[in-house]
């Protein structure tokens, strides 16, 4: 229930809108242009990950992951599996969605950005917490995915290849 909230809050409160865009390449330019800051997360996992497996006090470089840097990594794994799912859904949504609501663009990254911080912070703690993180990537992701099949299938089916 607070993906939505948080969404609807930001559209109605956040003082932006989307620039105009009438054509199809357009939208995928501003699509592709938000998602760069959703790679935030996924790039800063990364850093860290490469410092705590410099930083770790294994002395065999390939042997067993101790439990700070099998969280980093599985953290970057799972972000970047997410992040590509996301893109692409999030680029098919740029095509269908109308003019007035492309400012959900941006504040979808944002959410994707913010939800994965808090996965990986939760994860961090305690592994029993990172369902709510978790959830707040995976919930929008999936209605994402649900509008875009009801664009293709049944708003304009006869443009479903095209």
């Amino acid at each position: 229930l607070l993906c939505p909230c948080l969404v609807y809050g930001a559209y109605v409160f956040l003082p932006f809108d989307a620039p105009l865009l009438p054509t199809v390449s357009a939208r995928l330019v501003y699509t592709l242009r938000c998602a760069t800051f959703a790679t935030f997360p996924v790039v800063l996992g990364m850093i860290v990950s490469g410092i705590s497996r410099l930083c770790s006090s294994a002395l065999e470089p390939f042997g067993e992951l101790q439990r700070e840097v099998e969280i980093h990594r599985t953290y970057v794994s799972q972000s970047i599996q997410l992040f590509i799912l996301y893109f692409f859904n999030m680029a098919v949504l740029a095509t269908y969605l109308p003019q007035e609501l492309l400012k959900l663009i941006p504040l979808l990254t944002g959410l994707f950005a913010i939800s994965r911080l808090i996965f990986w912070l939760s994860y961090a703690i305690s592994r029993s917490f990172r369902a709510f993180g978790f959830s707040m990537t995976f919930l929008p992701l999936l209605a994402m995915l649900l509008w875009n099949l009801y664009g293709m299938f049944v708003l304009e089916p006869e443009n479903l290849l095209s």
